[in-house]
């Protein structure tokens, strides 16, 4: 006989949470063993959610990042979500045969071998419009659940109005998935906490309100689960730490010459592939990649000398992070910065798309897609009469994020040892007591003998 087990993926959430400002949450502590996580090497979303369902390592399963550069195509990409793209066994694999899994949001869904998937897969209009949708397994749900809950909020989900109603709806469609199919293992992300904490910072006076949110929310799932003698387990992928500075990092390699940059209609592009170096930043982790090995030594020299980064890692340093899709030197911000993509001196030359929210034409991750921007660009009439503008069909640039990269007050990607805070994992009851700390890979093998138990 198979246990069920929910896994509550609360992004962002650490020891120093647990207290008045979570009650649900840390009752439920109180009641299990509180552990830390080790997360690898980006400590980013998808490469942590990654080792969570492979209990391997980034060199095994190749999520080096959430986008890396192709060296076939010289073109880097970001959020894809294929599950193809994992080359590592994942959690269903390894379940028993009678078990199944839903999947709601973590990364790599689509196509895998979840039995239910559930996952953000915005329509893209010929007109410039940007459509929210799901893309399900099996595919009449993505009509069952938006009939029941209302359309996804995928506004809510990322960008400057990401907040709290994404994460709840994520949640009551865990209640929904769970009542048509009583799957085995539920997989249930969370991402509120994400939000403020890079926006304005793990120490702001706000966040101790956006706790109390996400507690409402998983206060609602524990009482669902809770009544079906359904086990949580409650985890998080990462700490964040407070930042005050950006490190442009292609900014050093344009200024000494490694960078290739192409004008086009007073604008300036990068063209990768024509570069001796480039980054592709992901938050406080950027991979560099170098076009002739011969210069690596001399690339490295040169960002070990650069402001604003601790760490520089080539060869074998590279550790259980150096995969074909790694870059030749990875580096490794300081604490209290990140890395943004930017190669521009001037914002008048950056591309069009940069003021706007575009995770996938960005090479780099882009907190500041958060944050909306000061003064008119970003006020609210000028973004209704853009909005207008679309909904009537008409093509126009929505430009209306910051492009300050001072603005960002939170990041991650830096590992425990670095001094990053520590994710933790709150184990369900039918856990055996856990150590004081461990690396996300071995939550898989826990995962199966929990279901197993």
């Amino acid at each position: 006989m198979t246990r069920r087990i929910a896994i509550l993926n609360v992004v962002g959430l650490t020891q120093e949470h647990l207290g008045k400002h979570t009650p649900h949450i840390t009752k439920y502590a109180e009641q299990r063993s509180v552990s830390s996580l080790m997360p690898p090497l980006p400590a980013v979303t998808s490469t942590v959610q990654t080792s969570i369902l492979t209990g391997s390592n980034p060199k095994q399963h190749g999520i080096v990042a959430n986008g890396w550069y192709e060296r076939e195509t010289h073109e880097t990409f970001f959020w894809r979500q294929s599950n193809s793209l994992v080359q590592s066994e994942n959690l269903w694999d390894a379940l028993p045969n009678e078990s199944t899994v839903a999947n709601l949001f973590w990364w790599f869904n689509m196509y895998s071998k979840a039995d239910i998937c559930v996952t953000p897969r915005p329509v893209y209009r010929a007109d410039g419009r940007k459509i929210p949708d799901l893309w399900t397994n099996p595919l009449n749900l993505r009509t069952t659940l938006q009939h029941t809950l209302g359309k996804f909020p995928l506004f809510n989900f990322w960008g400057p109005t990401a907040g709290i109603a994404s994460s709840k709806w994520i949640a009551n469609a865990a209640i929904e998935v769970d009542m048509m199919h009583s799957p085995t293992v539920s997989l249930v992300y969370l991402p509120h906490l994400d939000y403020p904490l890079q926006r304005v910072g793990p120490n702001h006076p706000s966040i101790p309100e956006e706790l109390l949110a996400i507690d409402e929310v998983v206060g609602k799932l524990l009482d669902y689960y809770q009544s079906k003698n359904i086990e949580v387990c409650i985890l998080s992928e990462y700490g964040i730490e407070e930042v005050q500075y950006a490190t442009a990092i292609n900014r050093t390699l344009r200024d000494n010459g490694l960078l290739s940059i192409r004008e086009e209609c007073g604008q300036e592009f990068l063209d990768a592939g024509a570069s001796q170096a480039f980054a592709v930043p992901d938050h406080q982790v950027a991979h560099v990649y170098v076009q002739d090995e011969s210069k690596i030594s001399t690339v490295t020299a040169l960002l070990k000398n650069t402001a604003g980064i601790e760490f520089v890692y080539t060869g074998d340093e590279r550790g259980e992070l150096a995969h074909e899709r790694c870059g030749d030197i990875v580096v490794v911000s300081e604490c209290n910065t990140w890395f943004s993509h930017d190669w521009w001196n001037d914002d008048s030359k950056a591309p069009d798309y940069q003021g706007t929210v575009d995770i996938h034409r960005k090479p780099g991750y882009d907190p500041r897609e958060l944050i909306l921007a000061e003064g008119w660009r970003g006020s609210a009439p000028r973004i209704a009469a853009k909005l207008l503008a679309k909904k009537l069909g008409q093509r126009t640039l929505f430009d209306v994020v910051t492009m300050d990269s001072s603005k960002v007050r939170g990041s991650h990607g830096r590992t425990p040892a670095m001094g990053s805070p520590s994710p933790i994992v709150i184990t369900p009851s039918c856990a055996k007591k856990m150590p004081q700390s461990l690396p996300v890979a071995a939550l898989k093998k826990l995962i199966v003998s929990w279901v197993n138990s």
